[in-house]
Formats: C-alpha cells, structure tokens, sequence
C-alpha cells in the first residue's frame, strides 16, 4: 500500500531536479546559443529551474512559474533571489485547467519552456484515485481494441508535453524538459504524425539514479521551433557533456534507431507483411486462469486444489520462461475458455462440467476484470485466441527482454503451447517450415534488420509491429504457412 506521503509525491510528479542538474541543463542551452527573452516553467516545484535561469539567462525580460502547490510558492516568494529580481513572475494554478494559450500568444519574443513533469502514467494516476490528470480522451487517435487494451496508456508528460508544442506552434520558441526517453520519441513521432513545424530536435542522456534514485531512462529533450522547417529528426547524446551524437530519423514513416544499418537492409522492409505476429492470450485474471500442476494435482493462483477436465486446459509458457529457454517442458497450465474471440462459452457446461462449475464458483472474479474489452462478451470470454493458438508448431520471443532471441516452441505433452501476452508469436502446422523459419530469423541478417528498429530502453522494447514489418517472405519460402495461417 502507498503511504499517503508517498502517493502525493507519485501523484504529482513531486521529484524536485536538484539545482546542480537544472545548473547542467542551462548551461547547455547556453551552448546551444539559446537567448530566450521570455522563460517559462509551467510546473515550477520549488523552484530551482527558475532561480538557475534567473542568474544564468541574465538578458531574459521576463520569468514566469506556475505552481499548483501553494506552499512551494510561498516557500519560494521568501527567497531573496525571487523578491529581488522583478523579472519573476510566480502564479498558483493547475497545469490542466490553467489557460495556457491565452498567456503565450500574450508573449513577445523568443520563449523557452523549461523544466521537469511527472514521470507517471495515466494508469498510475488513476489506480492512486488523483484528479491530477488531463480531461480523458484518446488523444492519440488508437482505433479500437488498442485504444482499450493498453496503448492508450501514456505518460502524463507526453500529454502536457503535446500541449506545450501545440502553444508554440508557428513561432520562435525552445523547449527544454527533462523526461523519459521513450517519451522524447513519442514527441518526437507526434509532430512527424501531425506535420508540425519542428526546426531541430535533440536529447542528452540524464544520470537518473544519481539526480532522482531513479532507474528509468531519461533525458533533456531540446526542441527549437519556427514557423516553417519541419526537420523530423533527432541527434542522440549520451550525456549533457558529450559532443559524439547519432541520429534517429523516420524512413518510411517508421521511425529508425539506426539509419545506416537500416538503409543496408531496407529492401526487406515491408508496410504490407503477409505473416502476422500474434500476441499470447489476455485473461486478466491469472489467479483463477492460471494453474501449477503438482503430482496430478492442480493448484490455482489462490492455493486451491482444483479438478478440471483437460479439453480446456493446455501448457502454459510465459515471457520468462521464453526468454531463458524453459520451453521443453512446463508445470504450468491456462484456462482456454474459447477457441475464437466472441465464441460462447457456454458449450463447456456439457463438454467439461467440471470446469464449468469452477468457472462460477469464480465468476465474481471473471466479471470483475477492468478491462473494457470483457464488456458485453460471453462469461469467462479471454482475448488473443484464434485457430493460430492451437497450432503444433510456434517461434516465439517475449517483448519485455531486451536480447532478440527466437525460441522454436513444439507441443509439450502432446497439447499446443500457449503463450502469455507478453510473448509474440508464428505459428505453423508443418514442422518443416517451422524449423526453416527459424533459421532465418537466428541468421545475422535479421537481427541487424530488427536492431536497427529497436529502441532497448522502452519498457516494451520488442513489439509486433517492429517483428511484422520484416518481409519474410523474400527471406524464405513460406507459402505453406500462409495458407494454413488465412
């Protein structure tokens, strides 16, 4: 349980940048050649961006913090630095309901947007029950299951970042923020996305653990805007010291981690993949889906002894066991409700009575899930289930590790493998064209060709889309499997 002190920090973003940090971050702007004539830090904190720029800024007319909690600010207006520079400006406010566009079009001359925002999701946010958060809506456009089955979760920066772009669209203006790396390309994405004017792009590397005692992987995304380059690039620093940089750009409209390995290899790029990645199965609930089986019992996620028939049960392989090579056997077993999504459920009343019982006498629990993908579909519906579930042949690779490594997945004993929905996967009916695949994609060729697509610091760093857009058809011959896979 998070401590009510805890949970207030969590929930708004309250990790201060130390003056030594905001001290590093200004002085690389300094070298950047940024001479801003209005400063603006929207979530102000104490106050330490604001009291660097003050000394360092020294030409600036104008240094505006806003702050929605009250004692920062009052904390900060004691100061002496900010009761004798003039410049300051201080104002008590939330972030998303302040009017933030009538303030900048009010503005006169090159703005900076400095500073730090919550390094939190939307989903933390709102499992902690905060009111700290933007109006919901699907601002990134996700159609259908995946605006509802996690990619329209985002990092609250990400949203507030988009709004800063969209204030200083058409105009002379910088942006310098701290934030998480992959958020920087999710910027980075969404003007390339929208065709916004962007005149230069760039991150440094911050050291997380040393500033924050944090782990993620975060930087100072730098922005500078015009009123017409659209440049949708990005040169990477591996530090704010550092001169050696390498660039990310789009090819393809897919943005690439690697330009110069990709170009080598860019003819097997393909928009339009024949073969399709599929992820394991969705069930929300592993306690009573899931099972570990000792002797020839079976033992749930709650410790309950269970009898089940076995025509819905089958062996069960999760992300880690594909990652460290535990594939050959398993004590693991899943509950598979249905054989396509949307198939009703209620057939296992007379095929497996037994099953059926255990069902509702956890039905509370089934009904319970969150997710609004079980909304109005039959009881104990699962996701992530198809005639491709139950083929004897699969290569898979789990999306959380990051080491690009395809595991060749035969039945275990005698029933098709499942995967969890962290693991992506082929599936194949003849073993032959199974154990060719395979082949291919351990060949050095193709993981250069995903590497250079790879971003390793994302949470999710392997993902469909990037195994999907290798056009293994001009590898290896795989009609056979297309076929079986229509």
């Amino acid at each position: 349980m998070i401590r009510s002190a805890d949970k207030e920090k969590v929930e708004y973003g309250d990790f201060q940048t130390p003056l030594e940090l905001a001290e590093r971050v200004c002085q690389q702007l300094i070298k950047l050649g940024i001479v801003p004539d209005i400063i603006v830090e929207p979530t102000c904190g104490i106050g330490n961006f604001i009291e660097v720029a003050s000394s360092i800024f020294k030409t600036a007319k104008k240094i505006i913090g806003v702050e929605i909690n009250q004692q920062y600010l009052q904390e900060m207006r004691r100061k002496k630095q900010f009761i004798q520079d003039e410049r300051i400006e201080l104002q008590h406010a939330d972030f998303f309901q302040f009017d933030w566009l009538s303030l900048i079009s009010q503005l006169n001359g090159n703005i900076l947007v400095l500073g730090n925002f919550p390094w939190v999701t939307n989903s933390i946010q709102g499992s902690l029950g905060s009111e700290n958060l933007p109006k919901k809506n699907n601002f990134q456009n996700y159609n259908g299951l995946d605006a509802i089955t996690g990619k329209s979760n985002f990092d609250i920066s990400e949203w507030m970042l988009i709004q800063i772009i969209q204030w200083l669209q058409g105009r002379d203006a910088y942006l310098a923020m701290l934030c998480k790396l992959s958020v920087s390309r999710k910027i980075l994405n969404y003007l390339h996305s929208k065709n916004l004017n962007l005149a230069y792009c760039a991150t440094y590397r911050i050291d997380t653990k040393k500033y924050f005692d944090a782990t993620v992987e975060a930087c100072l995304l730098f922005c500078k805007f015009d009123s017409k380059s659209k440049n949708y690039f990005c040169d990477v620093f591996n530090s704010l010291e550092s001169l050696e940089y390498y660039q990310i750009a789009y090819r393809n409209n897919l943005l690439i981690r690697d330009t110069d390995s990709f170009e080598k290899l860019s003819k097997f790029y393909t928009v339009n993949s024949e073969i399709k990645w599929r992820s394991g199965i969705k069930h929300d609930c592993s306690k009573i889906m899931e099972f570990r089986k000792i002797g020839n019992t079976f033992i749930n996620g709650v410790g309950e002894a269970v009898e089940l028939e076995d025509i819905c049960l089958f062996p069960l392989l999760k992300g880690s066991d594909i990652a460290h090579s535990r594939t050959k056997t398993t004590d693991r077993y899943v509950l598979v409700t249905q054989r396509f999504v949307g198939e009703p459920t209620e057939h296992i009343r007379d095929l497996a009575p037994k099953t059926w019982q255990y069902l509702e006498s956890h039905a509370n629990d089934l009904e319970n899930r969150k997710s609004k993908i079980y909304q109005n579909k039959p009881r104990f519906s699962i996701f992530g289930v198809g005639a491709y579930t139950f083929s004897p042949w699969k290569i898979a690779i789990c999306g959380l590790y990051k080491k690009l490594e395809f595991r060749l997945i035969e039945k275990i004993f005698d029933k098709p493998v499942i995967f969890d929905d962290t693991v992506y996967f082929l599936s194949f009916e003849d073993e032959q064209v199974a154990l060719k695949t395979f082949q291919t994609l351990a060949s050095p060729l193709v993981i250069n060709f995903y590497s250079s697509l790879i971003f390793w610091d994302e949470k999710r760093p392997i993902k469909s889309s990037v195994l999907s857009s290798l056009d293994l058809t001009a590898l290896v011959n795989l009609e056979d499997y297309v076929r079986s896979d229509a």
